[in-house]
């Protein structure tokens, strides 16, 4: 698992549904479901968040663009 996994993962014991929106978004089935099997109990949600971030592991891919490839472009 990548270090921004492990770090969910932490997060995810004190918070679940909040890592299960940062890995699969705020209108997404999952995070619905976590948030139902919170308010059955803590347990439920901490496995499903856990699940959630194991099967959806993060990848270069995945990661947010700060900076543009035409660096200087438009640049005086």
């Amino acid at each position: 698992m990548h270090a921004r996994d492990w770090f969910l993962a932490v997060i995810a014991f004190f918070l679940p549904p909040v890592a299960v929106f940062v890995k699969r978004g705020f209108f997404s089935a999952d995070f619905l479901i976590n948030i139902v099997l919170l308010l059955l109990g803590f347990v439920p949600g901490l496995i499903h968040a856990w699940y959630i971030i194991a099967q959806y592991p993060y990848t270069e891919g995945d990661r947010v663009m700060l900076h543009s490839d035409n660096e200087g472009y438009g640049a005086v």
